[in-house]
């Protein structure tokens, strides 16, 4: 068995339960409890995002699931000093850079590393050096695509918002053919490629069914999912679609 081939793996991003803490600021829903349920019900990876204003995961959090987690830590987070600043302290086994405004409600988009390519091959020399894999957040274009292998960048997360928020078939399958050409051209350029963003149980299974893709992250759909099942059901719910989608 290849790992492209036949195995894909759950990313869970876990953020939206720091988001109900925050909203009162309690010590409950408890982070680190959020990540073993999701651990322990097919999560291959925990994802969180340390915004510059801290909007719902904190740094205590980063410091103690870094401790706890038995799988991996991936931490998204922008290409600032400051961020770099921690991840290099922390060192979790991979590092998504994103774009980050502060006026978003989530990220709208991938990185323009065309346009900020020395600053982000800096940032991939840097968290290499400690050995964090990076990992891109790109939207599906060639151009940068080629710029995050041109950046030494490991990994991409290919940007799956357009292709989530598409309203009629033949934008549907024009954003998944968009995907597809972005995937494959990752691929032939050396790095893995994960996707990710606007994910949900009713549109994951054409994008889990590409082959090359490894990785899927995906956050907000479980957490509204799990206030009706559960989380770890809505873990396991969404691993057993990709599972499905991969097998077909």
């Amino acid at each position: 068995m290849t790992l492209t081939e036949e195995v894909i793996l759950l990313g869970v991003n876990i953020d939206h339960v720091a988001s109900l803490r925050q909203s009162r600021l309690t010590p409950y829903p408890d982070i680190v409890e959020a990540a073993r349920q999701a651990e322990s019900n097919g999560a291959d990876g925990i994802t969180v995002h340390l915004r510059e204003d801290r909007r719902h995961i904190q740094d205590k959090d980063v410091a103690r699931l870094h401790q706890v987690l038995t799988t991996k830590m991936n931490l998204e987070m922008a290409v600032t000093e400051e961020m770099i600043g921690i991840a290099c302290g922390i060192q979790p086994q991979d590092c998504c850079l994103v774009p980050e405004r502060r006026q978003e409600l989530t990220t709208e988009g991938g990185l323009d590393v065309v346009g900020q390519s020395g600053r982000i091959g800096e940032a991939c020399a840097r968290l290499g050096e400690k050995g964090i894999r990076v990992s891109l957040f790109v939207d599906p274009e060639p151009e940068q695509i080629q710029a995050s292998a041109d950046c030494g960048a490991p990994v991409i997360e290919i940007h799956t918002g357009c292709y989530a928020s598409a309203t009629t078939k033949q934008t549907v399958d024009t954003e998944l053919n968009r995907i597809q050409t972005a995937v494959q051209l990752g691929r032939d350029l050396g790095m893995q490629v994960n996707a990710g963003h606007g994910l949900h149980y009713d549109n994951i299974k054409p994008v889990a069914a590409f082959p090359e893709i490894i990785e899927l992250n995906i956050g907000h759909a479980i957490v509204a999912r799990a206030i009706f099942i559960g989380l770890g059901a809505a873990v396991a719910e969404i691993k057993q679609l990709m599972i499905e989608a991969r097998s077909l």
